[in-house]
Formats: C-alpha cells, structure tokens, sequence
C-alpha cells in the first residue's frame, strides 16, 4: 500500500493533505481496496452508487448505452484518476452509466457519506476534503460541458477536429499520442468507426492532419 499512498497523494480529492494525513483519512472513511480483472464490472448500470473510486493501477472506462444496445465512451480513467463521485453525491437510485476494467486494475473505494458528514473523531482533514470535493464535482461538470460541446459539432471531420485540438492543447503540442484506439474514439465521438476512419484518411489527404496509429500531428 505504500506505492498506492505515493499515487494517492498526487490525486486531486488529497490535494494539500500530507501523507500521514491520507492514512489516517483511509482508516476513518472506511476505504476498501478491489482488485479487478480485464473486462470485469467495477459500476454497473441501474445501481446505486454509494462510493466514489479512485484508480490506483490500470485502467477503466465509463460507457453509457442507450436503450437500443447503442455505446458512448464517456471517458477513460488511468491510475491516479477518480470516478463515481457526481452520481455517489447526486444520490440518484439508477447510475446511468458502467464502469468497466479494461485491463487488470486496483481501485480505491471511498463512502461518499462518509466523506460529507464529519467522523465523531472531528478530524482536521475533512474541511480540506469537502473542499477538494467540490472543486472536483466542478472540474468534472467543466468536462462534461467540453463534451457535450464537441458531440454536438455537426459533421464528423469537425467532431475528429475538435477532439484532436483538444488533445493538443492538453498536451502542449501539435505533435502527439492519444489513449483511446479507433472503436474507443469513435465511441467517445458518438460516430460510426467506419466514417471516422475514412474521415481521418481524407484528412490526412487534405494536409489538415498526419497520423500513423495513436500518434497525430495539426498541420
């Protein structure tokens, strides 16, 4: 659990809390450390969520599907990163959405009322806690304002643009790779993988864009 602390303490939710600090906090919430394998359920749709989870190696994925079987990617978590948290304070009966393992990953389980409601104890770290929260739930409702805006771009090279300009400046260059392979980005993007792939060909015809794989390059 020692390398986990070492993680833990660059996630933002232990933002300003030292390491000491965070042991402490794992025993008075009640943590739980899972272990899952590739593939496995980690959050299933139409559960209630009653914790937030932090990834503290692999990877996971957040996937909506619709009524028909259709999929969304609503993002992809790598170590370090936390999920769970809107809809676990939300307190909404049915999550709307899955969160799957996409590869052999550890997580860190949180109870969110015990994140909210201050421990008899009155520990010192909960003020910074709640404070960390509620810049998170605000980050998280940026993000998902970022998303809605790019898969509402009404073409498919505007949708694959957008995305890559974002990718971009995440990673201060024109020159970069991206973590999401074609079935997840066209799932993220909401289009057909097809289109988008013929989409990204025509691109790259059009001196707009190169690429080779995950690696891409802005013109």
């Amino acid at each position: 659990m020692n390398q986990e602390i070492l993680i833990l303490k660059q996630v933002s939710l232990f933002q300003g809390i030292e390491i000491s600090g965070i042991e402490d906090i794992l025993g008075c919430l009640g943590s739980n450390v899972k272990s899952y394998k590739k593939n496995q359920s980690i959050i299933s749709a139409g559960s209630k969520i009653i914790s937030l989870g932090i990834v503290l190696s692999g990877g996971v994925q957040v996937i909506r599907e619709d009524i028909l079987g259709n999929r969304m990617l609503v993002t992809s978590l790598a170590e370090g990163e936390i999920f769970g948290e809107t809809f676990a304070c939300a307190g909404i009966e049915e999550c709307p959405v899955s969160v799957i393992a996409m590869e052999p990953s550890r997580v860190l389980m949180l109870p969110i009322n015990r994140i909210v409601t201050p421990c008899s104890k009155a520990c010192s770290f909960h003020s910074s806690l709640l404070t960390n929260l509620l810049q998170l739930l605000a980050r998280k409702n940026l993000y998902l304002n970022n998303k809605m805006e790019l898969i509402s771009k009404r073409t498919i090279r505007e949708k694959i643009m957008a995305y890559l300009t974002a990718e971009a400046e995440k990673n201060h260059s024109n020159s970069f790779e991206i973590l999401l392979n074609r079935n997840e980005m066209a799932d993220y993007l909401c289009i057909d993988r097809s289109a988008m792939s013929r989409e990204i060909s025509r691109m790259q015809n059009d001196d707009i864009i190169k690429y080779h794989k995950n690696h891409f390059t802005i013109l």
